[in-house]
């Protein structure tokens, strides 16, 4: 049973017959134990597992005079199978045996009867009771001998049989030492490797060169049987990427009505750009009477204006728009348990969709991209810009904490595309109501030890054999940095240049940039002298209200303490960048995005994009606007948010014109002086 299904079954075992019947091979397949309750113990933790041998006792008792059938046994909800009945056949008459266990390097449950295993020259051994092929007679004259409680141990009765010498000489009995078909994947995990070839992939034991057909996570290695799963034996290859992600899809075109969603947005930290946030769910491509929206704000004071102007001006969009403040007192774990409690108390609720506010969902489809996808949990990747950092791990350190998966690099960067099973997620998924109410019913998920909420959900959710997917098959979006954020000023983005430049770009550079350069985007309006579009409104707007809000403009007097000397020649009423700290992220800005224009109007002049002096001027009823003296060349109604560009020195001396109403501002740069 391949383990790359939504939840991880209790089922007891799989008993597969093999016969061989020339020229065909036939199959049956079993499952024991299917819903019946487990009695077993909890075998992940501690011994038992003796109902399986029951089971399989009872299954044999028809089969036990059949000497040309071959019984398979393995566990069903930690494995996979990696090949078919016929490699795992011809593996086994190989072996020539009559009965062949799994094996492994670890013994258990009885470390006192190691000595009593028979020696092997090379190879695993100890016997595993998570595998057993074997004819049926003696499969049967085996199991036979069971008479011990369902919490019994199973491998410990298996092992005693093993270990005494006459019968395990009368049974035929050996192991599978060079995993030829079982892998246990216990203290083998660095033995394996994924092996790509055309059509399915395999697992590949490197210290026997072996191809196991049967891959069993036992012990603590479930994670890393899932992250095989993402793989082996077909659900992933490089030559025809995922070819099971369109399984089991659900059709939103074929509903009657789309599913009720609850959206649950967290605001755990002062964070950047939230209105462009805003405006991004706003923008999801989902029909609005169906999305209810929960707001947990822990950011006192700062965001409030954020979150009132957005309902204001939207409060009769959605469904309901319910906002638990910082008055609340509420922990981040309390807070997500009380988001996602609202759904799983709503018997109308088909998914909850959890958003930290760093996220920035770009793909107006993501909702329904998930829903479609029909996965009790599951996300999508997004990424910080330029960064290796994004909302999931690939694997877990035995610590529980962040380790790199061989394919995490590779997800990321989109170089492989898919859904793939992973044990953590973050800032972003889509959960289903009904599982809420069901196998993720208890109402603390968030809290847990000393894990932060993030970990403690998804390592309950592990626990309770739901799995977590991430799928990168589109691009969804990007997280914002904010660790960095710093509050104290009056328009904070602006700051921004350097932690989240992608999110500064689409939020202050005008929309038509980048056509200077794809469609020659510009005007010569006068010789040598270039207009183009750099700054949007919105950043013409921060940037004026920045330098009101300091307040303390010079008055434009020739003494002027702010540079060398202490006199300007030519005084204007302004504020230097430098005065308001920003400086650095202004001469950042020209490097990236005035020095390339300025690249491809004056050919073989390479600026350094370095300017001494950086201000904005103020002008009301003084003289405001520019015009060149050399060409007798002037405009007299400039565009907000454009850029002139033009030599300076002697060629293109320059002079403001009078403002006829109103005021104007104008950012200056003297660049290279």
């Amino acid at each position: 049973m391949k383990n790359n299904g939504d939840t991880e079954t209790e089922n007891v075992g799989v008993t597969s017959v093999l016969q061989e019947t020339p020229p065909t091979l036939s199959l049956l397949s079993q499952v024991l134990g299917m819903g019946q309750t487990w009695k077993g113990g909890d075998v992940g933790r501690s011994i038992g597992g003796g109902q399986r041998v029951r089971l399989l006792k009872e299954a044999m008792e028809d089969l036990a005079d059949q000497e040309d059938l071959v019984v398979l046994s393995v566990d069903s909800y930690d494995l996979i199978f990696s090949g078919g009945p016929e490699e795992i056949l011809r593996k086994f008459q190989q072996a020539n045996h009559k009965v062949l266990f799994a094996a492994e390097g670890l013994v258990w449950p009885d470390k006192k009867l190691a000595d009593k295993y028979p020696s092997v020259r090379s190879g695993k051994r100890y016997l595993n009771s998570g595998g057993i092929i074997g004819y049926a007679p003696y499969v049967s004259r085996m199991v036979s001998q069971w008479n011990l409680h369902d919490n019994d141990d199973d491998q410990l009765f298996y092992t005693k049989i093993y270990v005494d010498p006459l019968q395990r000489q009368t049974l035929n009995m050996t192991l599978d030492h060079k995993c030829q078909i079982f892998q246990n994947l216990n203290g083998a995990v660095d033995e394996v490797l994924l092996k790509f070839g055309t059509g399915i992939v395999r697992v590949r034991n490197t210290v026997y060169d072996t191809l196991p057909v049967v891959v069993h996570g036992n012990g603590n290695t479930k994670m890393y049987l899932n992250y095989l799963s993402n793989y082996v034996p077909d659900t992933w290859n490089y030559e025809h990427g995922c070819t099971h992600c369109d399984d089991d899809v659900l059709d939103l075109s074929q509903l009657k009505e789309y599913p009720n969603v609850l959206v649950g947005v967290f605001i755990e930290q002062p964070t950047p750009f939230l209105p462009e946030f805003f405006e991004r769910l706003l923008s999801l491509d989902y029909p609005k009477d169906k999305l209810k929206v929960f707001v947990h704000n822990n950011v006192s004071v700062y965001h409030e204006k954020h979150i009132q102007k957005f309902w204001e001006e939207n409060r009769n969009v959605f469904s309901t728009f319910k906002v638990v403040g910082p008055e609340e007192n509420l922990s981040q774990g309390e807070a997500r348990n009380m988001g996602m409690d609202l759904c799983r108390k709503d018997a109308a609720c088909d998914y909850y969709f959890s958003l930290d506010s760093d996220v920035m969902l770009t793909n107006r489809q993501t909702l329904k991209l998930l829903i479609e996808q029909n996965r009790k949990i599951i996300g999508p990747v997004v990424t910080r810009h330029g960064k290796l950092w994004s909302n999931f791990w690939g694997a877990l350190s035995l610590d529980g904490y962040y380790a790199r998966s061989e394919d995490y690099v590779d997800i990321v960067q989109r170089k492989r595309v898919g859904m793939w099973n992973i044990p953590f997620m973050a800032h972003v998924y889509l959960v289903k109501g009904s599982a809420l109410r069901t196998e993720l019913k208890e109402k603390n998920y968030f809290v847990l030890e000393k894990l932060d909420p993030d970990m403690a959900f998804c390592r309950n959710a592990r626990e309770m054999g739901v799995f977590m997917y991430i799928t990168n098959r589109e691009d969804f979006g990007r997280l914002v940095s904010t660790a960095n954020y710093n509050t104290s000023h009056y328009n904070n983005d602006l700051w921004q240049i350097f932690e989240n430049p992608v999110d500064w770009k689409e939020k202050y550079i005008h929309q038509n940039y980048t056509k200077i350069f794809t469609e020659n985007y510009l005007e010569e309006p006068c010789p040598d002298v270039f207009w183009f579009p750099v700054f949007s409104e919105k950043a013409c707007d921060e940037i004026v209200g920045e330098m009101e809000h300091y307040g303390s403009w010079s008055g434009g007097t020739h003494e002027d303490k702010r540079i060398a000397g202490g006199y300007e020649t030519v005084p204007t009423d302004d504020i230097h960048m430098r005065q308001i700290g920003y400086d650095k992220e202004w001469l950042h800005f020209i490097r990236e995005f005035i020095s390339p224009i300025t690249l491809k109007v004056y050919s073989g002049y390479f600026t350094k994009g370095y300017a001494i002096m950086n201000f904005v001027v103020k002008y009301t009823t003084r003289p405001g606007g520019d015009s060149s003296h050399w060409y007798n060349c002037s405009l007299s109604s400039p565009r907000k948010g454009w850029s002139f560009m033009h030599p300076g020195r002697l060629t293109h001396l320059h002079e403001g014109l009078p403002t006829t109403n109103g005021t104007r501002y104008i950012a200056v740069s003297f660049i290279d002086p």
